[in-house]
C-alpha cells in the first residue's frame, strides 16, 4: 500500500490503430493500483488534458497509450513540459525506441545482434520505381524476409515473406501504417520477450516470456486473443541462453536511454543467439499482455509493481 493516498491520472485510449488495446491496458493498470489504495482517475488524451493538468495536476500520469500517441514521443514531451511526473521514457528515449531503424542502429552499435535490416520510404518507390527497388532488395537479401512498418506496434502491417511474388504485397500492407517500411532477415527460432523494470537500482531484466503462436505468426489477433497463442513464463531456454536474453534486454534499454519499463522482442535462434527485434518503451498490459506475464513470473505482485514504477515516477520528476 502507497503511505498516503496518492493520485494518479490514467490516459487510455486515443486514435491510434491501438486504440482498443490501449483502454484495456488502462483498465487493468488502474484496477491494479486502485487495489493498492491510489486515487486513479481515467481519462482520453483529448483538448482538456493539459489544461486539466495545469489546473489540478494528479501526483503522476501514467501513459498507457499504444501506437504513435503514446509512443512517439510527442505527447511526452507535452507532458515534460507540464512538470508532472509520468511514468515511462522521456520523449527522447521514445523517439529513438519507436523508430525501429534507428533502435536497430543504436543497439548493434551498443553490442547488440539484430537482423539485417533495410529501411524503404514510400518516396523511394515513387522516385526509383517499384520494380527497380524490389528486384534489388530480392538480390541483396535472400528470402524469407520479414517486412514492417518502421514505425508502430502490435504486429499491424507486419509479413512474413516466404516467396518473391510475396514482397510487393507486404510492402503495401506496411505502408498502410506509415511512410517508411524496413525489410529485415527473418531468423527462424523462439521468439521471446523479456520486461525491464527500473525501480530505482538500475535496469533488471523480468523471466523471459516464449511465445509460441497456435497458428505459427503472432499476429495483432493472437497477440490479443486469449486462446489463439500459447505462453511460457518462464521461457523454455537454457539458463546461459535465458542469461544472454535478459543481457540484450538490458544492454537495448540502457543504449536507448529508456527508463522505469520496457519490453525487448527477441528472437533466439538454434544456436542459442538472441536477435534483437524491437523494445517497446510502453508495453501492452492486458490481461494477455507480455511484460504482467514475466512480472508474475518473476513471483512478483503486478498492483505492487505497478505502485513501485508509479512512486518511482514521482521521486524522479520529469
Amino acid at each position: 500500500m502507497t503511505s498516503h493516498s496518492s493520485s494518479v491520472l490514467v490516459l487510455a485510449g486515443g486514435i491510434s490503430h491501438e486504440r482498443d488495446i490501449s483502454l484495456r491496458s488502462g483498465r487493468r493498470v488502474a484496477d491494479a493500483l486502485a487495489d493498492q489504495g491510489w486515487q486513479v482517475t481515467i481519462s482520453e488524451p483529448d483538448a482538456t488534458l493539459l489544461s486539466g493538468l495545469a489546473e489540478a495536476p494528479p501526483d503522476v500520469v501514467w501513459p498507457a497509450l499504444h501506437g504513435a500517441s503514446g509512443e512517439d514521443g510527442a505527447l511526452r514531451a507535452l507532458l515534460g513540459s507540464t512538470g508532472v511526473p509520468f511514468v515511462g521514457s522521456d520523449y527522447r528515449a521514445a523517439r529513438l525506441a519507436w523508430d525501429k531503424p534507428v533502435a536497430k542502429t543504436l543497439i548493434a552499435n551498443a553490442g547488440g545482434v539484430t537482423p539485417r535490416g533495410i529501411a524503404l520510404s514510400r518516396e523511394t518507390f515513387r522516385e526509383l520505381g517499384a520494380p527497380a527497388v524490389l528486384e534489388t532488395v530480392r538480390n541483396a537479401m535472400p528470402l524469407p524476409l520479414v517486412v514492417k512498418p518502421a514505425r508502430g506496434g502490435s504486429a499491424q502491417g507486419v509479413s512474413i515473406v516466404r516467396e518473391a511474388e510475396q514482397l510487393p504485397r507486404a510492402m503495401v500492407d506496411a505502408y498502410t501504417y506509415g511512410d517508411d517500411a524496413l525489410v529485415e532477415h527473418f531468423v527462424r527460432g523462439t521468439e521471446i520477450a523479456v520486461g525491464v523494470l527500473d525501480l530505482g537500482e538500475g535496469p533488471t531484466a523480468l523471466p523471459a516470456v516464449e511465445i509460441v503462436p497456435e497458428d505459427g505468426d503472432y499476429d495483432f489477433g493472437a497477440r490479443y486473443n486469449a486462446g489463439e497463442t500459447r505462453f511460457y513464463a518462464p521461457a523454455r531456454l537454457d539458463h546461459e541462453v535465458a542469461d544472454r536474453a535478459a543481457e540484450l534486454a538490458v544492454l537495448a534499454h540502457r543504449a536507448l536511454g529508456l527508463r522505469h519499463l520496457s519490453r525487448v522482442d527477441i528472437i533466439v535462434d538454434e544456436d542459442g543467439t538472441p536477435w534483437f527485434l524491437e523494445v517497446n518503451v510502453l508495453p501492452g498490459l492486458t490481461e494477455t499482455s507480455l511484460l504482467p506475464q514475466g512480472i508474475l513470473a518473476d513471483g512478483r505482485n503486478l498492483g505492487e509493481v505497478y505502485a513501485a514504477l508509479a512512486r518511482r515516477a514521482i521521486a524522479d520528476g520529469v
